[in-house]
């Protein structure tokens, strides 16, 4: 280390930690919560900071996520499995498609993945999705990467870029955003990036690469919901977007009215996202549980049975979390944020640089958006004026590039939709990058303007 800057230093121990994270994850196959406890401890380690400051890093880091995250992520997927059993995923497609019509079938599908995709994770918005896409494509006769790519890019893009997904969620933690804006601009950036990655790349594709899925995939999935008393449309799509509404809510009262006003405090709490998450799953317990016919004890399992998968997400989000804090503490952040105010370069495009790299290397949407907003986030304070909300989406839009072979959701999408490792790389790889960089272009673009 002789010779080197203090800055430089620090860089190269972010460097070594971060190559440590990947050949841990891809070549030795540990598992990423242990792996990211052990690289966090290695950066404490080489960066020369104190044996108990080490760990008391990492548990500040990862309580400070999960402290929030956490309560989000059990929630959420609550209320999507609610949502599953019920079949409301199944009454807005249905509707959806005789509203549209068979030739344009894959708007409806990218219209329906949009709405679903905004309570839920993209693996359980994938799960609840994907029996719908084959029947629909059975029934209609059109391409299934017609229609299954508008649904891909849908989930794919609210995940990366609109709370409550944990990505976005957290770096509005980091960055001090505000969440009802950054819904607001999640949004304004969101639908066009979907048009042109789903409906107009999937009309593209699947004339070069078609797929058929697996007969036994399709006698398994397009099965029929739990009952056949469906939840109607509109009362599906009440429950669905109640928290998005309380906390685009709470942001128009908050400019509207004065700090201290009791109905802005009152807007304050109802729009919180826990409190907001807690109402609708609380409406659809009975709006997609009791008033379908099913019995306490049924929606009591079907909340029970929601939580285990999750456990793991929850585990290396908390880790992911404490690794951030500990580039934080040793003084990686800062020294990258002085790095990138020497070089000039806009902070929305270091944020989605660096989001992309870890990304790239990690295979995690959701490590790439931590780390990556951890490691910007003293740009903040360097350099004043920069759109916070707009940081959110600039790295959340990084961490969704390149999908390949270390990212768990490459492997989803080739295994439901029967295709060898090569066709994964031209649909699912490609569609991934089309929204990375067709984002941060409406993302630079917005920012002119707000």
């Amino acid at each position: 280390m002789l010779g080197l800057s203090n800055d430089a230093t620090l860089l190269l121990n972010a460097f070594l930690a971060i190559l440590a994270l990947i050949i841990m994850i891809t070549r030795l196959r540990i598992h990423p919560f242990i792996a990211l406890i052990i690289t966090s401890g290695f950066l404490g380690l080489i960066s020369g900071m104190p044996l108990p400051k080490i760990v008391k890093s990492f548990q500040d880091g990862f309580g400070g996520v999960l402290g929030f995250v956490g309560i989000v992520l059990g929630l959420g997927t609550m209320l999507g499995k609610m949502m599953a059993e019920s079949g409301g995923a199944d009454q807005i497609a249905q509707t959806l498609v005789r509203a549209f019509g068979k030739d344009r079938v894959h708007w409806a599908m990218m219209i329906g993945a949009f709405l679903v995709g905004i309570p839920l994770f993209f693996e359980i918005g994938f799960v609840l999705l994907i029996p719908l896409v084959f029947i629909v494509a059975r029934r209609s006769g059109v391409p299934l990467f017609k229609i299954g790519m508008p649904m891909l890019a849908s989930l794919s893009v609210m995940h990366g870029l609109v709370p409550p997904h944990p990505g976005p969620l957290l770096a509005i933690g980091i960055f001090g955003a505000d969440i009802g804006k950054t819904i607001l601009y999640g949004l304004i950036v969101g639908l066009p990036t979907v048009i042109i990655a789903g409906p107009m790349f999937g009309a593209f594709i699947s004339r070069h690469v078609d797929v058929k899925p697996s007969d036994a995939l399709m006698a398994q999935l397009a099965r029929e919901p739990e009952t056949k008393n469906l939840p109607g449309f509109a009362i599906t799509l009440v429950t669905v977007l109640m928290p998005v509404f309380l906390m685009l809510l709470k942001t128009f009262v908050d400019i509207a009215l004065p700090d201290g006003s009791s109905l802005r405090d009152l807007m304050d709490f109802i729009g919180n996202p826990i409190v907001a998450l807690l109402a609708a799953l609380l409406l659809s317990m009975y709006t997609f549980g009791l008033a379908r016919g099913f019995t306490r004890q049924q929606v009591l399992k079907f909340v029970d049975q929601s939580l285990a998968p999750t456990a793991a997400i929850v585990l290396i989000i908390g880790a992911g979390g404490g690794f951030k804090q500990m580039l934080v503490n040793s003084g990686v952040g800062t020294a990258i944020g002085e790095l990138a105010v020497h070089a000039q370069i806009s902070p929305l495009l270091l944020a989605w640089f660096v989001a992309g790299v870890i990304r790239v290397a990690t295979g995690s949407a959701t490590v790439a958006t931590i780390t990556g907003a951890g490691i910007v986030a003293p740009l903040v304070a360097l350099i004043p004026g920069t759109n916070r909300e707009l940081l959110v989406l600039a790295t959340g839009a990084g961490s969704l590039i390149l999908s390949h072979v270390n990212d768990a959701g490459f492997w989803l999408v080739k295994e439901y939709f029967n295709m060898s490792v090569g066709e994964t790389f031209k649909t699912w790889t490609v569609m991934e990058t089309i929204i990375s960089v067709v984002a941060i272009i409406f993302i630079m673009l917005l920012n002119l303007v707000v």
